[in-house]
């Protein structure tokens, strides 16, 4: 992405929190950005690219991006680090020895969590990890705050020279409100200083700072206690007061603008005499907090009387229509009325690929070969799971496809000794965290069939560049990694390794036959850009001619989104045996002419679509 001309500073800017987040990184001198793209924190990075003065990257996962931050952080410079929820999991091997070193330069993690499973697979809290590395958490309930809340964090990383977690939820990243920004300021880098028993932590060197972070973390305490992040809005209606954070606090002020509330915005460590003092305020303390009864638990543990989990859910947003009902009954008041609305009448959507997508053949392959149990991976190809492919059987997280598929090989029974074990999985989370488990199949001598889908892109977050593709995240030419070469370099049999174009159907499928028989390791490198990226090129689109086309409806089975079943029917074949049949058109104006459809087509209906003007010209006419 091309740089952009900052915006003037006093300037009153609507931005997502995401772009409140990348324009505090700028504001705050940060000298090194770092990410793996995951929605939906991926948009902060982004942003951070096209600021000038600084470094960013696209990093080959979290924790690699977390280490890229530490670096730049041990140098004195200012980094930021930002993930999805899950992101942290592969990073917390980094981060829990970081909270032992500490940092010289600033150093901010934003942790996007996606409550309410917008686009994960799973709903996990990541203020427990303020809570295991001993750090603390800020978490904003708006743009502002975000924008706030990022320049505040590196004042109290340098100042406790500790990583601070930035807590973000989808409501905050993705929606956008108004933003006061100012300048960058410029921070000079104190540079690396060599110190063996603070950088290098052995046992012997770990077991002295552990006692220095327990120090921190009451100094932490303090902190949050007397921080004006941490504040009481007194109210008027003092039955229930409400504690509560992030996107939670918006809500209860929309369903109770008249209660007391006590809003965390430096949430790690709690300010427990905060909480007292809104205590003294209320006859009843509700904690509202997504998703975890944190709060609530480390409450009651220091004997204050709070109620939390007990009327409200442990999962998805708490919002006006969950909340109102909930403290309806807990006063014994009438439980509102929710206002509901009939159900709009609209055409069904399941998720599905893109038109054209490289992996729509692949999957229309898998769900022609027998005998299979496929291992998946996280990416656009997980839709593989789905209508009309079922050609998914297994799905945990990035890079599992691997290992999962080597211990289905190695712990199969009697009914299962037959079957073949073949993992998919996409180039970008190859890169991730694919690459060891393909090293442990091959050296542990797995009976595994691996299909590398390279589709040149971070396709299931928006399309970004990767390792892969040739391109870093300024657009600029960059290394692009040989797949075939790389696999044969983990060790697999040059004879086992196959580069196949995902759109010859046949030839796919001959291979992926063949080499599931192999009884040794062999993998099978799909090779088509993601139809979303420049790369990918169009050809000339496709038709049904309605007078060919049989109903048979095999072109269906491909998947495409361009192809419409028009009309449905029956017919009773010589046999007696009754069929469904299927009739479609193809939606020239979105067909890219990939040519998937045309390939089961059993009548020959589906050829290149004969543009026709509706326009007749006449020559030779005069006046």
């Amino acid at each position: 992405m091309a740089a952009v001309m900052p915006i003037p500073a006093a300037s009153r800017v609507l931005m997502s929190g995401n772009e409140a987040v990348a324009r505090a990184v700028w504001e705050a001198g940060v000298k090194v950005a770092a990410a793996y793209p995951g929605t939906p924190s991926t948009e902060m990075l982004e942003v951070i690219s096209t600021y000038p003065d600084l470094y960013a990257e696209w990093s080959v996962n979290e924790k690699v991006s977390l280490e890229v931050a530490i670096g730049a952080a041990y140098a004195g410079s200012r980094s930021f680090c930002c993930m999805k929820h899950v992101g942290m999991n592969v990073a917390s091997d980094a981060l829990m020895t970081l909270t032992l070193t500490g940092v010289i330069g600033g150093l901010v993690i934003a942790i996007a969590d996606d409550v309410g499973l917008s686009s994960s697979q799973n709903e996990q809290d990541s203020r427990y990890w303020g809570r295991f590395a001993h750090v603390p958490v800020l978490e904003p309930a708006d743009s502002q705050e975000a924008y706030a809340m990022t320049l505040h964090a590196y004042e109290l990383s340098e100042k406790f020279q500790v990583p601070v977690i930035l807590r973000m939820t989808t409501r905050i990243n993705h929606v956008k409100g108004l933003v006061t920004v100012g300048e960058r300021g410029e921070k000079a880098s104190a540079g690396f200083k060599k110190d063996p028993a603070r950088w290098v932590m052995t046992p012997s060197g770990a077991g002295k700072r552990i006692p220095l972070m327990f120090a921190r973390a009451e100094a932490l305490r303090k902190e949050a206690e007397a921080s004006a992040l941490n504040f009481i809005e007194p109210g008027s209606d003092r039955r229930v007061g409400f504690i509560a954070s992030g996107p939670a606090y918006m809500h209860v002020k929309e369903s109770f603008p008249d209660a007391p509330v006590l809003k965390l915005g430096f949430s790690c460590p709690v300010p427990f005499e905060k909480c007292r003092e809104l205590a003294a305020l209320v006859d009843q303390v509700v904690v509202v907090e997504e998703v975890e009864p944190l709060v609530e638990t480390e409450l009651k543990a220091q004997g204050i009387k709070v109620i939390g989990k007990e009327i409200l859910p442990p999962q998805g947003e708490l919002s006006p229509n969950v909340l109102r009902p909930a403290i309806a009954r807990l006063l014994g008041e009438p439980v509102p009325e929710t206002r509901s609305t009939a159900a709009l009448q609209v055409f069904p959507r399941p998720p599905t690929m893109c038109v054209a997508c490289p992996h729509l053949g692949v999957y229309y392959t898998l769900s022609q070969v027998r005998n299979l149990t496929i291992s998946g991976d996280i990416g656009c190809y997980t839709l593989g799971a789905g209508h009309p492919w079922n050609a998914l059987d297994t799905c945990i997280s990035m890079g599992a496809s691997m290992g999962i598929a080597l211990g289905l090989d190695k712990g199969r029974g009697e009914a299962d000794k037959d079957k073949r074990v073949l993992a998919v999985i996409g180039d970008s989370t190859f890169l991730h965290m694919g690459m060891q488990g393909l090293l442990d199949i091959v050296y542990n001598k797995g009976n595994v069939t691996v299909l590398l889908l390279d589709n040149r892109a971070v396709g299931m977050t928006g399309g970004q560049d990767n390792p892969g593709n040739g391109r870093d995240i300024y657009g600029e030419d960059a290394p692009r990694v040989d797949f075939a070469k790389l696999v044969e370099a983990l060790g697999v049999k040059q004879e086992r390794i196959h580069v196949v174009d995902p759109y010859q159907l046949p030839v796919l499928f001959k291979t992926i036959r063949d080499e599931v028989k192999v009884p040794e390791v062999s993998v099978i490198i799909t090779d088509q850009p993601c139809v979303l990226v420049k790369d990918y090129h169009k050809l000339k689109p496709f038709e049904v001619i309605d007078d060919k086309c049989t109903g048979c409806g095999n072109c269906i089975d491909v998947g495409c989104p361009a192809i419409h079943v028009t009309r449905r029917g029956k017919e009773v074949k010589a046999s007696g045996r009754e069929v469904d049949l299927a009739f479609v058109r193809i939606e020239t104006s979105v067909c890219t002419g990939c040519g998937l459809c045309v390939q089961p087509c059993a009548p020959n209906a589906i050829v290149h679509h004969v543009p026709v003007s509706p326009i007749k010209l006449v020559k030779g006419c005069g006046v």
